[in-house]
């Protein structure tokens, strides 16, 4: 079941980069600015942020069953993605990746949840897998342009396509395991009574750094890959590959940071992911412009630890969550982290234009090292320290 969920997430998450990874050429289709490009891959965090935030407010994870709530989420987010290669111009595009984001908050959370209900002692590395299928998927646009001539049309359609697949995966071949969480009826006030648990804020607070790092990583390294590249005259032929495993790697990270959490503990886990990360963010730039091998290997270690820890956070909420309220609990969180992510995202080609690639992730480190601070109080209030 693990395994069904998993590649359906994979699937389902392919949308979330198609135009980003194809922005270069709709860009030159619609004469975009840097500025206007940034907010292809900035609409679709900002419509996560929107989708989590009404299932949040709904308490939608924890009343609709995730079947079903996955597979009807899946489908129209796959239609709302194909439709971008018929659209007129970047207005259009931009609203219909906003409406990609959207619905893809069916697709993410409920996924966690799902896994969570087949595992207990193993479930850093259920939801670490989940979360490790997702990061695939979201590099699979990269993928799929180096295929040899594939065009906007084919990155988008093709991922359209596999999204249509998980959805049907999970509608027809899933149900939930041994360890549900409790239904409860619909509440107004299940958000506050969140909001005010302090484990699950604090937990939410290392996400939120970790976040702040993340999808300006996810979202910038491979034009990060490009302007370096061209500094050092090694030309472009393998940037398409080198992105799809700088986001790829996080896959492996995801699975071998789950198992880790589960014999090391999730806190030492996260804590030792997020110093690593931290790091990359400033030494990446001291390898602009050199060998594109020794940038591209850079890039994939920190490609690996960026997401490592991810889905410890998610798993440390489903633990502490109060009574009822795991589904919501996690959907506010991702909710808070990609809007956060969303105001990075635009930050980084900011810096970039000030200060240059060199510099442009600089400022990253400062999420990690807040996640840090928050998941040691969280350590210590567990332990019974207060």
């Amino acid at each position: 079941m693990l395994a069904l969920v998993g590649v359906a997430e994979l699937l389902g998450m392919s949308l979330w980069f198609t135009a980003t990874a194809v922005s270069e050429e709709l860009g030159a289709r619609w004469s975009l600015s840097p500025g206007q490009i940034g907010w292809l891959a900035t609409s679709v965090n900002l419509g996560f942020v929107a989708g989590t935030a009404v299932a949040a407010v709904l308490n939608l994870a924890d009343i609709v069953p995730s079947r079903v709530y996955f597979a009807a989420a899946a489908v129209l987010a796959a239609l709302a993605n194909a439709a971008v290669v018929l659209t007129a111009g970047f207005g259009q595009a931009v609203g219909l990746r906003f409406a990609t984001g959207f619905l893809l908050a069916g697709v993410y959370p409920p996924a966690m949840k799902m896994a969570a209900t087949w595992f207990r002692s193993a479930r850093g590395l259920a939801i670490g897998t989940i979360v490790g299928a997702l990061t695939v998927g979201k590099a699979t646009p990269y993928l799929l342009k180096a295929l040899p001539a594939a065009g906007p049309e084919q990155v988008v359609v093709g991922a359209s396509i596999g999204a249509l697949l998980g959805a049907a995966m999970v509608a027809l071949f899933y149900r939930d395991g041994p360890f549900p969480f409790s239904r409860r009826p619909f509440s107004w006030g299940l958000v506050g009574t969140v909001l005010r648990h302090r484990e699950t804020r604090l937990a939410t607070g290392g996400y939120l750094g970790h976040m702040w790092e993340l999808y300006a990583m996810w979202a910038w390294v491979p034009v990060f890959l490009a302007a370096s590249s061209e500094a050092a005259g090694s030309g472009r032929d393998w940037v398409e590959l080198a992105s799809f495993g700088a986001l790829a790697a996080g896959g492996l990270g995801c699975v071998l940071g789950g198992w880790a959490a589960d014999r090391i503990g999730r806190e030492r886990l996260v804590i030792q992911c997020m110093a690593v990360s931290g790091l990359c963010c400033v030494a990446i730039g001291f390898l602009y412009g050199e060998a594109f091998l020794l940038v591209a290997a850079a890039t994939l270690v920190w490609g690996f630890f960026v997401v490592a820890d991810s889905a410890q956070f998610s798993a440390l909420v489903t633990e502490v969550a109060p009574a009822g309220a795991a589904g919501t609990a996690l959907t506010l969180q991702t909710c808070l982290g990609f809007l956060l992510a969303a105001a990075t995202i635009q930050a980084v080609p900011v810096v970039a234009a000030v200060a240059g690639w060199a510099w442009a992730f600089a400022f990253l480190a400062f999420g990690p090292a807040a996640g840090i601070v928050a998941i040691r109080r969280f350590r210590r209030l567990r332990a019974g320290g207060g």
